[in-house]
């Protein structure tokens, strides 16, 4: 924390979720993996709300792919970088959204919905910054985003899109006689790809690039679009396409002479350059492109800022434009599904677990408010088994034959998909994952955690962990109870986000009040519902009604104290 209690930047990169979607993270068989632990501020990594703490190494790892069949235990492994969101808030307090200690960073604010009550993307408001090299351009993004205040925002540097050098190009870079400034040094379709994915709140893999060698890393880091994107770079308004994409362009215009000795400063400490390098490369190259391709686009900017970051006015201006637009696009959309769809009939999605007196007497147990914690633990992993079990008859069969010890062909089913993720929507969801791995070999497990913001009332997103590859499977979506539906659509919306087909999500829960039934239905009518009951109300509290109170802190015992 800086001395006036603004978190810092760390990272010209942010993504709009923290997210580990590598296909090793996700693991198979990874019931009972706690990641909301019962106790805030354990040593688990979790801040004194008990959100996960996420971290980001300095030197990103990757990890060979491993197997975990036939066996239960688990090879150690280097810890691979988890990529990171960029919350601001400018004063320190219990609702500050970052908190940095010396190798933690806590985030106790998540991504509000991104997305309408019909399950549609509401567009983010993009900013371009362009300006010379070393005009401050950074640090005018930076500004903005303490200033902004915004629940979520991603920062895209153009030097992530620098083309990958051949071995002549790599000798030209080496003795300062390749041209970087020029239009031609940049991957512009990649770029263009990058951003509009971002803009459609897509999931994509942006690359690192390294100055000391000229070159990618290997890894790349994994961004989302987020309230507010914005892309700074020396050639933003130079691509006809890129400028399309942006709502807000902004030039940074500093005097040459202050861009020089900002340019031999951080060449010269930070990427090992000499003082006759930096001075020759700035002199025919860098100098040259400003003049012929970067002053010109100064023509398109919507605003001009004299002196970079020490115009206050001129950010105050452009912060204070980007509220007036997230408000003229916000919604409340808790409160919008609450008022929808009532006395309307029940849509063909929803399967409802056969109401045996079994079923109905484990819901007896699970419903009392005189239910010790140990039986209803018990019974509710009793009702979850089946539900679960109930549900993969909706997954896709396929006919086969085998041949039974005494010799006689048996027709019969086996599943059509070997591909098969179970996704948690934490915490309440987590409680299902131990059932989903007993009936379901090999399964791969991820996890999504969302919570009420309790100012609001709307579901955010703070932490999610897929496979890599989640595009290619059937998902079984997991949460134990369902009122407005907006938690279960915003996991949804993630799963889409990462090209899950909507036909393939499978949503399960113990018990749904009838408008999230319609809620979601209404969204996303390609998904099939499963559930053990169907309760007809939600109280004021968004609560259902007659429901079973907080399944997460029945079943975990964080019951407040009366």
């Amino acid at each position: 924390m800086s001395a006036h209690g603004k978190p810092q930047l760390f990272d010209p990169l942010h993504s709009s979720a923290s997210s580990d979607t590598d296909s090793d993270v996700a693991d198979r068989n990874e019931c009972g993996d706690s990641v909301f632990p019962d106790t805030p501020g354990s040593a688990n990594g979790t801040g004194e709300n008990g959100l996960i703490d996420y971290c980001c190494p300095a030197s990103p790892t990757t990890v060979p792919h491993q197997s975990w069949k036939g066996s239960q235990t688990r090879s150690p492994r280097p810890r691979r970088q988890r990529t990171t969101s960029m919350n601001q808030t400018t004063t320190i307090s219990s609702s500050e959204s970052i908190i940095r200690s010396h190798n933690r960073t806590i985030y106790t604010a998540g991504r509000p919905p991104w997305y309408n009550f019909a399950g549609q993307q509401v567009e983010p408001f993009v900013i371009g910054i362009c300006g010379g090299s070393a005009s401050g351009k950074t640090t005018v993004a930076q500004k903005i985003i303490e200033s902004l205040d915004v629940p979520w925002v991603t920062l895209l540097s153009m030097d992530c899109f620098y083309k990958i050098l051949n071995k002549n190009q790599h000798e030209l870079a080496e003795i300062n006689e390749y041209n970087f400034d020029h239009p031609d040094a940049f991957d512009l379709e990649l770029m263009v790809d990058v951003l509009r994915k971002l803009k459609e709140g897509r999931k994509v893999e942006v690359p690192v690039y390294n100055f000391v060698t000229h070159a990618r890393e290997p890894t790349t880091k994994t961004m989302y679009g987020a309230n507010v994107i914005i892309f700074e770079g020396i050639l933003v308004f130079h691509s006809p396409e890129v400028l399309k994409m942006l709502d807000m362009k902004v030039f940074v215009d500093t005097d040459a002479d202050v861009r020089l000795a900002r340019r031999l400063k951080r060449d010269i400490n930070q990427r090992g350059r000499d003082l006759e390098g930096v001075l020759k490369q700035y002199s025919t190259m860098v100098q040259p492109s400003y003049i012929n391709y970067i002053a010109p686009s100064m023509a398109h900017a919507d605003i001009i800022v004299p002196r970079g970051g020490e115009n206050k006015v001129a950010i105050q201006l452009i912060v204070q434009h980007v509220h007036t637009q997230l408000q003229l696009r916000g919604f409340k959309l808790r409160e919008t599904l609450a008022q929808s769809y009532i006395g309307q009939p029940m849509p063909d999605s929803l399967h409802l677990l056969p109401t045996t007196p079994q079923v109905k007497g484990l819901h007896t147990f699970i419903r009392s408010h005189a239910t010790p914690r140990d039986e209803f633990i018990f019974y509710s992993k009793r009702l979850i088994r089946l539900v679960i079990e109930y549900a993969l008859g909706f997954l896709p069969f396929k006919d086969v034959s085998v041949e039974t010890p005494q010799g006689v062909t048996y027709f019969g089913k086996r599943l059509g998909s070997e591909k098969l993720c179970g996704v948690s929507i934490l915490r309440a969801g987590e409680t299902m994952e131990q059932a989903v791995c007993d009936v379901c070999k090999d399964i791969r497990i991820g996890k999504i955690l969302i919570q009420t913001n309790q100012t609001t009332g709307e579901p955010e997103l703070y932490y999610l962990r897929l496979p890599k590859d989640i595009k290619d499977y059937h998902v079984i979506l997991m949460d134990a109870t369902v009122a407005t539906g907006a938690a279960a659509m915003m996991a949804i919306r993630v799963l889409l986000d990462h090209d899950v087909p909507e036909e393939n999500i499978l949503l399960v829960s113990l018990l749904m009040a009838e408008i999230g039934v319609h809620s979601i239905a209404y969204a996303f009518p390609k998904v099939r519902i499963v559930t053990s009951a169907l309760d007809p109300e939600i109280n004021e509290k968004f609560y259902v009604i007659p429901g079973i109170g907080n399944f997460g802190d029945r079943y975990f015992g964080t019951e407040p104290s009366i």
